[in-house]
């Protein structure tokens, strides 16, 4: 049989309620035979995740103040699951243990993922379906990237296509035994893993949106949604903002070629998007632009200086001057006499002053502009490369809105094009583009 992994988010189990939600949905098709399960997640805006109250015991532990109340949060949230489900009774009796681990001391990483376990275990026993330890067989390397290991490793623990796994996401184990986690958003990784280890026709991501939209619905009013969306597309808007998908949960199913899809818990007939290698004929012809997006936390460097192309290792100076304090770069758009570097203005904020006296000493610029804030937004289409006219669409609009551009930025692979605004110009430039390429 032709297997389904659905990966289902905090909010989606939530509480009993979307527990039963989560069964309905993966009884209604038989090949949904690997799911792989968050922690639970906030009830109303008031509440608290599970992580983060884990999270606050760990550290509470570690100064030894009293864990009682978010740790009997904890209790009571997946008690109140189990009961309500009807389970046989037993989380208490495992959650006691945890308190009594929590208080002789354990990582942060092996605190938080307690979250997803438990909620493995009761997803487990309510779908009668096989727990499997991720411990067992996922890898995470030293860079927190999946060990090409685990696909085998978890391919052979999922490998009889008759029965149903429940995985618990946001972790696995290191090279040397040790519990670790992915970064926050990390079950998106683990479905990721599932879905390449099992061989999967589909990776369904479950949350509480219907798929992905073409902008961000707090700035723009009732964005469209999209269809389909490709991997290289999905991977520039998510790094860019757009916050559906963990970014890093691409790579193993892109690898394999195998489609995701994002679907809704709350409304399980919407069909949401299709993240796929190639768009469909239809939806090419459909727009120009895969959608938009964009973070207003940036700082920019400028250096001008008289003949710096003849210059041998200029820019190579200019990174070696932020790499000596530890900051990374996003972008580096150049011209014969001028260069600039974009990094995220939290990597910068302390060092800044620093920073720009090494880079007078070490390259005698003739001008330097310091830009505490700018705002980024990507307009990206893998279509925008073989299109008459996406630059100056872009401009046009962005001009007739008023808003003024201090940065153009435009990759090699033509995915994407890339303009810096001020910060108050972001919301503006957003609206005027979206209304550009998509009303």
């Amino acid at each position: 049989m032709n297997r389904i992994v659905c990966k289902f988010g905090g909010s989606s189990l939530a509480d009993a309620a979307q527990f039963r939600k989560v069964r309905a949905i993966v009884e209604a098709d038989a090949r949904r035979r690997i799911i792989v399960p968050s922690a639970p997640g906030k009830r109303n805006a008031g509440d608290t995740k599970i992580t983060d109250l884990l999270y606050l015991c760990q550290h509470g532990a570690s100064v030894r103040t009293d864990l009682s109340g978010p740790f009997g949060q904890i209790v009571e949230r997946f008690v109140e699951i189990e009961k309500s489900l009807g389970l046989k009774p037993s989380i208490a009796e495992q959650l006691e243990a945890l308190h009594a681990e929590l208080a002789r001391g354990v990582t942060p990483d092996y605190a938080a993922s307690r979250g997803e376990h438990f909620c493995a275990r009761l997803l487990a026993q309510y779908l009668d379906a096989e727990f499997v330890e991720p411990a067992d067989c996922i890898v995470i390397g030293a860079n927190g990237i999946v060990d090409p290991r685990s696909y085998r490793l978890l391919g052979e623990r999922l490998a009889d296509s008759r029965r149903r796994y429940v995985v618990p996401g946001f972790y696995g184990r290191d090279g040397e035994g040790q519990l670790r986690t992915f970064s926050r958003g990390g079950s998106d990784v683990s479905g990721a893993i599932a879905a390449r280890a099992a061989g999967a026709e589909l990776y369904e991501n479950w949350t509480d949106v219907s798929g992905l939209l073409m902008a961000d619905p707090r700035i723009v009013e009732h964005p469209r949604p999209m269809a389909e969306v490709t991997y290289a597309e999905i991977r520039e808007l998510s790094y860019m903002g757009a916050s559906v998908l963990h970014d890093e949960a691409m790579a193993p199913v892109r690898e394999a070629g195998i489609p995701v899809c994002i679907r809704n818990t709350n409304e399980p007939d919407h069909p949401g998007t299709r993240i796929v290698a190639k768009l469909s004929p239809e939806v090419e012809k459909a727009t120009q632009i895969a959608g938009i997006a964009g973070k207003t936390n940036f700082s920019m460097i400028t250096i001008e200086k008289n003949l710096m192309n003849r210059e041998i290792g200029f820019v190579f100076r200019l990174l070696g001057v932020l790499e000596h304090h530890g900051i990374s770069f996003e972008h580096c758009p150049s011209s014969i006499d001028t260069v600039s570097v974009v990094m995220e203005a939290e990597e910068l904020e302390s060092k800044s002053e620093l920073v720009i006296e090494e880079i007078r000493r070490t390259l005698e610029p003739d001008d330097i502009d310091f830009v505490p804030r700018i705002a980024l937004i990507a307009i990206v289409g893998e279509g925008m490369a073989h299109t008459v006219g996406i630059a100056a669409k872009v401009f046009s609009a962005l001009a007739a809105a008023s808003v003024n551009v201090r940065l153009i930025n435009q990759g090699s692979s033509e995915l994407n094009i890339i303009v810096g605004v001020a910060p108050e110009d972001y919301p503006t430039a957003v609206r005027a583009l979206y209304k550009a390429f998509v009303e």
